[in-house]
């Protein structure tokens, strides 16, 4: 199986993304664990990012491709792969046709996780995490026994200053504007699964399956 994973922030992407690679036996490749990989590493193309990256500036995309272009390269994605944070844009999603074009493969599908983003937003904004343990929590849909104490540890509960309103909202907005051009590139070439993400996580993942037409 070879994917791409698209969802916003709060969509569940995570926790589908372990099933997936699960049920398939294929690697999960995020573009920023390849890049503090590559940095760790001290690798040539872990060298160019870092400049980029110490400057505050967005790294290339010929750069961006480059790095997925090698992972894809090693030996685990023989049998499939499922990307997560790449493309982000038709260009880059240009870029990687031509790719994987090179290496005589495909896309199969791209699964894309649907959440209305009032619904992003209150999973986001209840989200509270445990100062000491780092346990997560959330005010409506997953409470502690306590008011804002771990259950665990009993350290005391907090939110992160990304999962406030205004930050969510705008996170949120950002990766809408910047994906939807992604998503009507993927439609044309027929190939996207839209997915409704406010289901139960086991729901969801039932979805996927069918989508990918596979009981493997």
């Amino acid at each position: 199986m070879r994917l791409i994973l698209l969802g916003p922030p709060g969509a569940g992407k995570g926790t589908q993304a372990s099933k997936i690679i699960q049920k398939y036996d294929i690697p999960h490749i995020s573009t920023g664990d390849i890049f503090r990989k590559n940095i760790k590493e001290g690798t040539e193309l872990g060298k160019k990012a870092k400049e980029y990256m110490d400057k505050g500036l967005l790294v290339p995309d010929e750069l961006v491709v480059a790095i997925v272009e090698d992972r894809l390269k090693e030996k685990d994605c023989n049998n499939g792969f499922l990307l997560d944070g790449f493309p982000r844009t038709v260009n880059q999603a240009e870029a990687l046709d031509k790719v994987l074009s090179n290496m005589n493969t495909a896309l199969e599908k791209v699964i894309n996780i649907e959440v209305d983003k009032e619904k992003l937003i209150e999973r986001a904004v209840g989200r509270r995490i445990c100062r000491d343990c780092g346990l997560a929590y959330h005010i409506k849909f997953n409470k502690p026994e306590i008011e804002n104490k771990c259950d665990s540890c009993g350290g005391d509960l907090y939110q992160r200053d990304d999962d406030k309103e205004e930050t969510v909202s705008k996170r949120i907005e950002v990766y809408l504007n910047e994906t939807a051009p992604l998503i009507d590139y993927y439609s044309d070439k027929g190939i996207i699964e839209n997915i409704n993400g406010q289901q139960h996580i086991d729901k969801v993942f039932e979805e996927i399956v069918l989508a990918l037409g596979s009981e493997k």
